[in-house]
């Protein structure tokens, strides 16, 4: 890819049930030019994921209603939904649960505290490792 192409712009679902963290996280997604909705819990994320397609979803694993974890244990009885989605798992407790997420195949966490700068990379991270629109 040459330096001054445009990435392709990419989607995002964003659930948290924490409406500050929603809206940072909003806020870092569009002004690193994608588009983000939200979800505030798990049966939120799930009536979205199967209504809409999504690049990227942000998931936090602690939330009332479904936590991220049933919500990943969702998409692997619905593999039609995750076709090129990547998974983030963003939370202050993935560590204790490494095992658990390792075993539902995550991969990719930004543990909570994070920095704005944290997020931004993660996002070009993830826009990077994504395939060119065809």
């Amino acid at each position: 890819m040459k330096e001054f192409e445009m990435m392709r712009q990419l989607r995002f679902l964003i659930v948290d049930d924490t409406a500050d963290m929603r809206e940072l996280m909003v806020r870092v997604v569009e002004r690193e030019g994608h588009v983000a909705e939200t979800a505030a819990d798990g049966v939120e994320a799930t009536v979205a994921l199967s209504a809409h397609r999504y690049d990227v979803m942000l998931l936090d694993l602690s939330m009332p209603r479904m936590s991220g974890e049933d919500v990943v244990r969702w998409l692997h009885a619905h593999p039609d939904r995750t076709e090129g989605m990547r998974t983030v798992v963003v939370s202050a407790w993935a560590g204790e649960r490494r095992g658990t997420l390792q075993e539902l195949g995550i991969t990719s966490v930004l543990a909570k505290p994070f920095r704005r700068k944290d997020l931004t990379d993660l996002i070009a991270d993830v826009a990077a490792d994504m395939p060119a629109e065809s």
